[in-house]
């Protein structure tokens, strides 16, 4: 069956501006535009615009999407698998957020007590999915399974006070940064003092400590965009650069 522009919006709940977008991109091209100049959009298309839809539930960006999809390798059943793990991933995570509510209000109504630990379980196990989603492949590939499987189980084990620890870490982490971003000298003790806390926040989630590694992911940081966008988000234009930087040249 084919649609025009209209009816494929109607279909899919997508906009025909967003489709217009889509054309413009090569994200979604229509299969023909017909000679009243109608873009014309068949099986094909529409299979792929529901494999854009559950990569945007998935909130990955459009150029992701379109070097994903223009894979000579990509698998319609192999890609509509892994939708379905992730998912699945994501019920778990809301069914646990749902439970530590439901638990939440039973211990403030005095029915039943709630160790400290259950009250942040769910909050962990999300920040773990997401990290997941977003770089779980490429890390697996990097660093090896166990090693990645060993820093998650540290991280789901980690206590309240420990939690916390590493939350406040990071934040001395920034204040360090945000003091080398205005000298921007490497040899100096502000310098070392970034490397030094971020290894140390690094030893919050990681099974094992090595030079070689914290370098290595020094290099994704700069490599990567997503931590590029995190780092200077909330630190400054510099912020990322800075930080491999000092890692580098401390890290022994």
């Amino acid at each position: 069956m084919e649609y025009t522009i209209n009816k494929l919006a109607l279909l899919s709940g997508v906009s025909t501006r967003t489709l217009r977008y889509y054309d413009e991109i090569d994200l979604l091209k229509p299969a023909r535009v017909n000679s009243s100049g109608y873009r014309i959009y068949g099986k094909k298309e529409v299979d792929r615009l529901q494999q854009i839809l559950f990569y945007r539930s998935l909130d990955m960006k459009l150029e992701a999407i379109k070097n994903s999809l223009d894979k000579p390798d990509f698998d319609f059943e192999t890609a509509l698998e892994k939708h379905y793990q992730e998912l699945l991933k994501k019920r778990d995570q809301i069914d646990l957020l749902l439970l530590t509510v439901e638990k939440t209000l039973h211990y403030h109504k005095g029915d039943i007590q709630m160790k400290d630990t259950e009250k942040f379980n769910a909050f962990k196990q999300q920040k773990l999915v997401e990290n997941e989603e977003k770089y779980g492949e490429e890390i697996r590939e990097k660093y090896g399974k166990e090693t990645v499987e060993a820093s998650n189980k540290k991280w789901e084990n980690m206590s309240e006070e420990a939690f916390q620890a590493m939350n406040a870490l990071e934040d001395q982490l920034f204040d360090a940064l945000a003091e080398l971003s205005e000298t921007k000298d490497l040899d100096s003790e502000t310098a070392e003092t970034v490397y030094t806390l971020h290894k140390k926040w690094l030893s919050y989630s990681w099974a094992n400590y090595s030079a070689e590694a914290h370098c290595g992911l020094a290099d994704t940081y700069l490599a990567d965009e997503r931590f590029a966008e995190y780092y200077n988000k909330r630190g400054g234009a510099e912020t990322t650069e800075l930080l491999s930087q000092a890692i580098k040249k401390y890290a022994k």
